[in-house]
């Protein structure tokens, strides 16, 4: 039998410190691959389940880039280190829950130093906490359950932060953490719950935590990298900027705001409800939901893409836009890396693109297998959903776009496509293409 063919895009991939390698959650394993050739070089292999966060401890100095140590976090409810270059494991935690997403905030704002005793490292979760179903599965289901948790984890001593419960959702979200390592959030249907992480973290200390609010459901959202910003999209495809958020609640005594402006509903426009920020405004350019939301480096542009493979780059001060069309498939992740000239974007189509910065063009593609697209009932009998070349090992497989896409199962990566109709990706095209 000969099988090959993995998911690229379940989970944001990650750059090494030296833009080298990009790792790649693929199923139940992280799989390392050149940014110069785009094939793969080694994996990381120990995890049972979908692996679901990949993090690169990130160099503390030009001289550490060499270094390579990640943390993955996965469904199998284990947490591991590894070094990535070897590859080896160093490191499980077990935390008893299946986790789909992790931030460890000490890792951006405190990198580590030789000369420096290291203290405690914190990593937040986002789990799903089935004991309550499973104690009543035979009983009546009850809709209301609260089965998603944020969560703190003692990296350090291998254990769960007993009692730490930050928040409970009916299911579990994508925490999403400023690049300083400030600030972390989650999507909870209309609202964005915002923490900030203390200066010095301890098992329980207190956080501060906001809200803020909007009409429609959020399906993204993004942190400036400097400034206290941030951006939310939604199932409309607007996007929601909101500027100064936390002045009341995260204020310092160092850095005192005017409450009395804060205080006054006429002059923070946009802003629903008492919600602690100074100003909201929305741009709309998607015709459907917003899947890709991050701020470049310097901050002066915010990145956004969707349903209709368009990556969009708005001008924060301005609102002025351009754009990077015809990626050909709908936009789920956009990565930056150590190095602001090369970034990634992963698409609904099993690829990942390495984009060189700022002109947007695409450099390199690594390549996953394509799930054939549906066929009409019409068509369904008359032809085949595949074509094989037992000889190879070739796959040939009707893809969106209007493309047949050429997949090796021996080397497990994609070889070539090839365009039947010269026509751009649009949302909700039908395909019909016949391999044979």
């Amino acid at each position: 039998m000969i099988r090959g063919g993995r998911s690229y895009v379940s989970s944001p991939p990650a750059f090494s410190n030296d833009v080298k390698r990009l790792l790649v959650c693929t199923s139940n394993t992280v799989s390392i691959f050149s940014t110069s050739t785009g094939l793969q070089i080694s994996s990381l292999e120990g995890h049972t389940a979908p692996v679901t966060t990949v993090i690169v401890v990130p160099a503390s100095t030009p001289a550490t880039k060499i270094l390579s140590y990640c943390w993955t976090a996965s469904l199998d409810e284990t947490i591991k280190y590894w070094d990535f270059s070897t590859p080896e494991l160093l490191k499980t935690i077990d935390v008893k829950f299946p986790i789909f997403s992790m931030v460890i905030p000490s890792l951006l704002r405190q990198p580590a130093q030789s000369d420096v005793k290291p203290s405690k490292l914190f990593a937040y979760l986002s789990v799903e906490d089935t004991r309550e179903t499973t104690k009543s599965h035979k009983k009546e289901p009850r809709p209301n359950t609260m089965n998603g948790r944020i969560c703190k984890c003692n990296l350090t001593e291998s254990r769960l932060a007993g009692g730490v419960t930050l928040a409970e959702m009916k299911e579990p979200q994508v925490i999403t953490i400023s690049s300083s390592g400030k600030y972390f959030g989650i999507r909870k249907q209309r609202k964005l719950l915002i923490w900030k992480v203390p200066d010095v973290e301890a098992e329980r200390v207190v956080m501060r935590k906001i809200t803020l609010h909007h009409t429609k459901k959020l399906t993204v959202l993004a942190f400036h990298p400097t400034q206290r910003i941030v951006a939310a999209g939604d199932v409309t495809g607007r996007i929601l900027i909101w500027r100064g958020f936390g002045d009341r609640t995260f204020a310092t005594n160092d850095n005192k705001m005017n409450l009395n402006l804060m205080n006054n509903e006429e002059e923070r426009p946009g802003v629903r409800d008492n919600d602690d920020a100074d100003l909201c405004t929305t741009w709309h350019w998607h015709p459907s939901e917003v899947s890709v939301l991050i701020f470049s480096s310097d901050g002066a542009y915010l990145y956004s893409g969707g349903k209709e493979g368009v990556l969009v780059v708005w001008q924060l001060d301005t609102g002025k836009k351009k754009f990077l069309p015809r990626i050909g498939s709908p936009l789920l992740y956009f990565t930056e890396s150590p190095d602001p000239s090369l970034s990634s974007i992963s698409c609904a189509d099993n690829q990942v693109h390495l984009l060189k910065m700022p002109s947007m063009e695409i450099i390199r593609s690594i390549s996953g297998i394509k799930l054939p697209c549906p066929l009409p009932e019409e068509y369904k009998g008359i032809c085949r959903d595949i074509a094989f070349n037992h000889d190879g090992g070739l796959v040939a497989l009707r893809a969106e776009n209007y493309c047949i896409h050429f997949y090796s199962l021996l080397d497990d990566r994609g070889i070539s496509e090839v365009q039947v109709c010269e026509r751009n990706h649009q949302p909700g095209d039908d395909v019909t293409l016949i391999s044979s």
